[in-house]
């Protein structure tokens, strides 16, 4: 099973109110709740603070963050977008009553009942200012101690601020972007370290810089969504190439607008440009597969390729 709680404050008492976190949750919680075909994914529990009606107390977002991670799940998620605080003694997540920084969830406290949680694969996600203390349990002391299984993905370092463009976070906006399948692999899988990877190559240098911690000896998928080609062809990869290294040789019985054309050849072709599109082939000496075959030259496969190869030689896929 997985399950995510998912949060995000614009109320507050006595700090400053935000206006995009709660458009950033609901966003992040329908994203997370389907996979790309429609069947389920995640079960969501979503809290959001509106006003003062829907404001979430201290107390209410722990009590849920333990319900979240108290079972033996195989994913239990949790993401927040709010305020964030760091002092000396620690970091935290602001919640509505607050009157200080100090008087929020604890990160040293969430990060504690995630390391207890039995859940195999457990996560939290956090775009708030100073999220990047998430892990560490001092302000002066650089390492982080997750238990296995555990990751953490956060919009900016301990020093730094996570912004809003057209009242929605920079971080959230890039983290939902690749969840919903700019950041999948070539079976549609979605993972942690997909997304991070898809959100570190959008921020520059000069921009907040998301961090990401993790314990774990495989990446769980998050979501799965439509791959960009086919697995019955990804698996005739070793029958086209018997070896990585292999050239497969073209030629215009390979192209149907010849009149030598073989329809055998023909279909051999478009699988191999369905190959190139997904860079898993490249042609030999040529810029496009077309001229490759009425050329008679060759194709082979790129350093891409030569993975997936191997993955579906081994049985991996």
């Amino acid at each position: 099973m997985k399950k995510a709680l998912v949060v995000g404050i614009n109320h507050y008492q006595h700090v400053s109110r935000l206006y995009g976190c709660v458009n950033d949750a609901r966003t992040v919680a329908e994203a997370l709740g389907r996979n790309g075909d429609g069947r389920k994914n995640f079960d969501v529990k979503l809290m959001v603070a509106e006003d003062a009606k829907t404001s979430i107390q201290r107390r209410s977002l722990k009590q849920a963050v333990m319900d979240l991670f108290a079972d033996n799940d195989d994913v239990a998620l949790f993401y927040c977008s709010s305020h964030g605080y760091v002092e000396s003694t620690g970091g935290f997540v602001i919640t509505s009553d607050c009157r200080h920084g100090d008087e929020g969830l604890s990160l040293n406290e969430l990060l504690q009942i995630a390391n207890d949680s039995p859940a195999k694969n457990k996560l939290i996600i956090l775009d708030c200012c100073h999220s990047g203390f998430m892990g560490k349990t001092n302000h002066h002391f650089d390492k982080a101690y997750l238990s296995e299984g555990l990751t953490i993905l956060t919009a900016s370092t301990q020093d730094q601020y996570a912004y809003e463009v057209n009242g929605s976070g920079i971080f959230t906006s890039l983290f939902v972007e690749a969840l919903n399948g700019s950041a999948a692999n070539l079976l549609g899988e979605v993972s942690p370290a997909s997304i991070y990877s898809q959100i570190d190559m959008a921020l520059g240098a000069f921009e907040q810089r998301p961090l990401f911690k993790t314990n774990t000896k495989s990446f769980v998928s998050l979501k799965t969504v439509k791959p960009p080609i086919e697995l019955e062809l990804l698996h005739k990869l070793v029958e086209l190439f018997p070896t990585p290294d292999y050239d497969f040789p073209l030629d215009p019985t390979y192209e149907f607008t010849e009149q030598t054309a073989k329809q055998e050849n023909v279909e051999k072709l478009k699988i191999l440009q369905k190959y190139n599109r997904v860079n898993l082939v490249v042609p030999v000496g040529e810029e496009h597969m077309y001229f490759a075959a009425i050329n008679s030259k060759s194709c082979r496969l790129t350093n891409l390729g030569k993975r997936y190869w191997s993955l579906v030689k081994a049985g991996r896929i």
